[in-house]
């Protein structure tokens, strides 16, 4: 009994040593995508409460569309996305 609790103690001990571990290490583009996240969604707040005081709709050329531009910044870290050509039908029919 005792060395099944003692077992299971070092178990837990282990991993929770692991895992404070595992937390401390972000890597530094992650960091950057979040800061630039969470600075856009300062800037969408900020609009929104905007929108929240006036209460109108912008028709036509007073809508400011350059809030939905591509961040030039972000484009780095997008993943580039690899087509899965190996699809085939062909068994589904049989």
């Amino acid at each position: 009994m005792k060395k099944e609790l003692f077992l299971v103690l070092l178990l837990s001990f282990g991993s929770s040593v692991l895992s404070a571990d595992s937390n401390k290490t972000i890597p530094s583009s992650e960091q950057n995508a979040t800061q630039r996240a969470n600075a856009q969604l300062k800037v969408q707040q900020e609009r929104e409460k905007k929108f929240a005081r006036e209460q109108t709709f912008y028709k036509g050329k007073d809508h400011d569309l350059s809030y939905a531009e591509v961040n030039q910044d972000s484009i780095d870290s997008v993943p580039l996305l690899e087509p899965d050509y190996d699809f085939d039908m062909d068994d589904v029919y049989d």
